[in-house]
């Protein structure tokens, strides 16, 4: 196999940091459109917000422009999914009192 010369693996790091990063944009549109994001795991999201966040500082140090610039978008894009989450499906007074609202 020849070598690759650093251009074309930092090219290879931004496909690979478009293509991860963006898988999360048809999920976001479908909070969005349904209003609703009960599917999505609230413990997941935040260990996986987390672990971007610590990916983005890594990528900081060390300098990496696709890691920095993938795991920027990837944290704007987790987290908002995450706020969607607690905004859409946070109970309401009548889920609380047994489906009846209170006087």
């Amino acid at each position: 196999m020849t070598q690759l010369n650093s251009a074309n693996v930092q090219s290879m790091g931004f496909v690979a940091a478009f293509l991860t990063t963006a898988a999360f944009v048809p999920q976001l549109i479908r909070i969005v459109r349904m209003r609703s994001a009960r599917e999505i795991s609230l413990p997941t999201f935040l260990m996986f917000s987390l672990g971007v966040f610590l990916w983005l500082l890594y990528g900081i140090c060390i300098g990496s422009r696709p890691v920095i610039a993938s795991n920027c978008v990837t944290l704007v894009l987790s987290v908002s999914i995450l706020v969607l989450k607690l905004r859409y499906d946070r109970p309401t007074d009548a889920s609380w009192s047994g489906g009846e609202k209170k006087p």
